[in-house]
């Protein structure tokens, strides 16, 4: 079996968990599922297993990033922390970071790419499966990604179509892609789990970084040239392209391997309810909360001398850190990152991008 070499996505703003996250301090920094280890560490921790060691880890990080990622992961090699300029999305963090892999360890070396902000729940199987989709990624010269199997009909994800049989691997059965579907809106998110033949999009690919680059240079040309001549450099150049839109939507090696470990992708702050909220609680309260008829709310506060009293409230997100206080329903969290896009409009707001 080639050597499987995990890449992790910490570049991300994280604006949905606003105002706990910002800019300088996005939510891969952070605290979010009640332990001592921030998304990006808990994403580490996982994948060194896998890795073998910090030698194969690597990260790929915004500039105005790098310098946290070096404070939370102060063992990663420095010539493992990928730098991009400028954000451009998914494509060229992959495209990038799967011709450095492939420059050190040959086009043959598998490649998993992690987004940095993700929960998983059993590590156990979690390293399983990814053995699992690597064996299935050498076999195939696939682009394996990993479907979550969905419980509910979310219109936040995007999903992913099971086509033709493609065997089983490690005991996980495996699928050709046959599409794949953006946010769908709650009907039809139904239907494809009525179907029993879609998975959430997790985010999470493993390939031989060969095979990656092969399809950039078939589906993406004007993308993968200007890498391949000038590296980095590129960046400002490029346009901003996610993956699905330039590889994986076009290409016919997508394979879906379904996935049961337990995962969220901590999405917006309805995802802290789902990980801390316990059997009987009315709230999840991650604040001095002094509730008086208020029920399914979550309340945080940076500050552990700060009393947040709240009264007649139902299904709300209440959040103060420092300088800015969010007050949402928590059927509109989604709206949190226009509210901050505009902030970020006026200029006597920007203190608290």
């Amino acid at each position: 079996m080639a050597k499987l070499i995990p890449i992790i996505l910490a570049g991300g703003k994280g604006e949905r968990f606003w105002p706990v996250s910002r800019l300088a301090h996005p939510k891969q920094f952070l605290c979010l599922d009640g332990s001592d280890r921030s998304l990006l560490q808990a994403t580490a921790d996982r994948l060194l297993p896998i890795a073998g060691g910090w030698q194969d880890l690597w990260v790929v990080t915004a500039a105005h990033l790098a310098d946290g990622v070096r404070q939370q992961l102060p063992h990663l090699p420095e010539a493992n922390l990928l730098v991009e300029p400028v954000g451009r999305d998914t494509a060229p963090a992959v495209a990038w970071g799967s011709l450095e892999v492939a420059r050190r360890y040959g086009e043959e070396a598998i490649v998993g790419f992690f987004p940095a902000d993700h929960w998983i729940a059993d590590q156990a199987a979690f390293g399983d499966t990814l053995q699992a989709a690597a064996e299935m990624a050498v076999r195939q010269g696939a682009i394996a990604t990993l479907g979550i199997t969905p419980t509910y009909p979310a219109t936040g994800y995007g999903y992913i179509e099971q086509g033709e049989d493609a065997g089983a691997y490690g005991g996980l059965q495996a699928y050709q892609v046959s599409r794949f579907t953006e946010k769908p809106d709650a009907p039809t998110a139904q239907t494809f789990i009525n179907s029993g033949r879609f998975s959430w999009n997790s985010g999470m690919f493993i390939f031989p970084a060969g095979v990656m680059l092969n399809e950039f240079k078939t589906h993406a040309p004007e993308l993968i040239q200007p890498i391949l001549e000038q590296g980095v450099n590129a960046y400002p150049s490029l346009d901003k392209l996610s993956l699905d839109y330039a590889v994986m939507e076009a290409t016919d090696r997508a394979y879906v391997m379904p996935v049961t470990f337990g995962w969220d992708d901590l999405g917006d702050w309805n995802a802290v309810e789902r990980l801390l909220k316990q059997p009987g609680d009315k709230n999840v309260d991650l604040a001095t909360h002094l509730a008086i008829d208020t029920e399914g709310s979550i309340v945080y506060s940076a500050n552990p001398d700060e009393v947040v009293v709240t009264i007649g409230l139902e299904d709300v997100v209440i959040v103060r850190d420092g300088n800015a206080t969010l007050v949402v329903r928590k059927d509109r969290t989604q709206d949190i990152k226009a509210a901050v896009k505009q902030l970020g409009q006026e200029d006597r707001f920007q203190h608290l991008l």
